[in-house]
């Protein structure tokens, strides 16, 4: 787990606020929700198979001895909310939702056990235009954040259950004559999650899925048009993409589509948003028959591709320095003042003792644009000295009962 200094704090906000902004663009409405949930919920949703499930949830047992879990992902949370809320029956809804999931992994570059993200999902539409609109979403945020050339979009269909069941079987078929070429996380997954062997890392084992069966070969006849509808509507609209057919996600509740997209600049841990389409989870959790698709971004990885590009705003937009009692007091009415007044303008008041020499160092270190300075002198003539700090000139003195206008003249801001 990792703590934020203000530098990397600021950069996770700038990134939720771009992210916020294009949500509600397309009307996404914002929700809550816990990050403990009962272990069976993502027992049955995630799949009792899966790495999440076997290997990485953070479980225990509370004090009357119900076993609970940290989020390990926020899919299957946003359905037991909707259903539980009574948003789902006959509606559609475009819900989403931040804050942080828990796995117990290796801990890497890009991978932590207590990670941030934003996740999307959209209730009640089947089509095709639907997983269109979040790819068109997941681009546009993309752009906004200057990060469009360095990420890649690869999509596929995992089908129906009928469809993956048969494509198991022969994939198994084919792998069972490879075992010992395989690496060892895929030796144990043959024989629980197979499917989860197309996404393997190892070299070896990729060498060995060149010449396996391909899913796509398997589809049904509604997954394979509605797969070639969404790729119409991405031609249609300019998204670039590849076609993986190895892309079949770490989650068992997927269906259909599924799509990832991806950097080559974070190393092994490419994957920066992920998602697709789980018609049948809501009817798995207990709900009416709803189709659903939706999508997570993870915010530390895209935090790290941000890192080279983002400039660290200033601690102050103006800084107070004073010496007096009367003038301390006056610094500190003067800044209340000037935050009534002027919107968005941060205001540091020098706090303590110190020399207006040693004030003014501090105040340039801040990185402020202007000192305001108050002395004996000042607050006898009912004024404040004002030193332009990153522009030359002299520094001049305004009345105090003008200096709310002068910074909002000089920052163009107001309330």
């Amino acid at each position: 787990m990792q703590d934020l200094l203000p530098a990397q704090k600021e950069i996770f906000r700038s990134i939720e606020d771009v992210v916020r902004e294009v949500l509600c663009a397309y009307g996404y409405q914002e929700v809550g929700l816990p990050q403990i949930e009962q272990t069976t919920l993502f027992k049955r949703s995630v799949g009792e198979n899966t790495d999440i499930v076997e290997k990485e949830m953070y479980t225990f047992k509370n004090r009357n001895e119900e076993s609970l879990t940290l989020r390990p992902e926020g899919t299957a949370g946003c359905v037991r909310f909707a259903e539980q809320n009574g948003l789902l029956f006959n509606q559609v809804q475009r819900l989403w939702y931040a804050g942080a999931m828990f796995r117990y992994e290796r801990p890497q570059k890009g991978r932590y056990r207590q990670f941030e993200q934003i996740g999307a999902e959209c209730f009640g539409m089947t089509g095709p235009d639907t997983d269109a609109e979040l790819l068109l979403m997941n681009a546009r945020i993309w752009r906004r954040l200057g990060l469009a050339s360095e990420i890649d979009l690869e999509i596929n269909s995992m089908g129906n259950s009928e469809s993956r069941n048969q494509y198991k079987e022969k994939l198994v078929g084919y792998l069972s004559r490879y075992v010992d070429d395989l690496d060892e996380d895929s030796q144990r997954r043959l024989t629980t999650n197979p499917m989860r062997i197309l996404d393997s890392k190892s070299e070896k084992t990729q060498a060995v899925l060149e010449n396996a069966p391909k899913l796509y070969d398997y589809l049904d006849s509604e997954s394979r048009q509605h797969f070639e509808g969404l790729r119409e509507l991405l031609d249609a609209n300019g998204v670039t993409y590849t076609v993986n057919p190895n892309i079949v996600r770490g989650l068992d509740y997927y269906n259909k589509t599924v799509f990832e997209w991806v950097t080559r600049s974070l190393g092994a841990q490419g994957t920066v948003c992920g998602g697709g389409r789980y018609d049948g989870l809501v009817e798995q959790l207990g709900g009416k028959p709803c189709p659903a698709a939706g999508f997570a971004m993870g915010l530390d990885r895209l935090a790290l591709m941000m890192a080279d590009k983002s400039e660290v705003s200033a601690i102050a937009d103006i800084y107070v320095v004073s010496q007096g009692k009367a003038a301390r007091a006056g610094a500190l009415r003067l800044a209340e003042e000037i935050r009534d007044e002027v919107s968005g303008v941060k205001v540091l008041v020098h706090c303590g003792d110190g020399k207006f020499k040693a004030q003014l160092k501090k105040a340039d270190a801040s990185g402020a644009q202007i000192a305001l300075i108050l002395g004996e002198d000042e607050m006898a003539a009912g004024t404040a000295g004002v030193k332009l700090l990153r522009t030359s000139g002299e520094q001049s003195q305004v009345k105090q009962n003008d200096l709310a206008k002068y910074c909002m003249n000089h920052f163009g801001k107001e309330k």
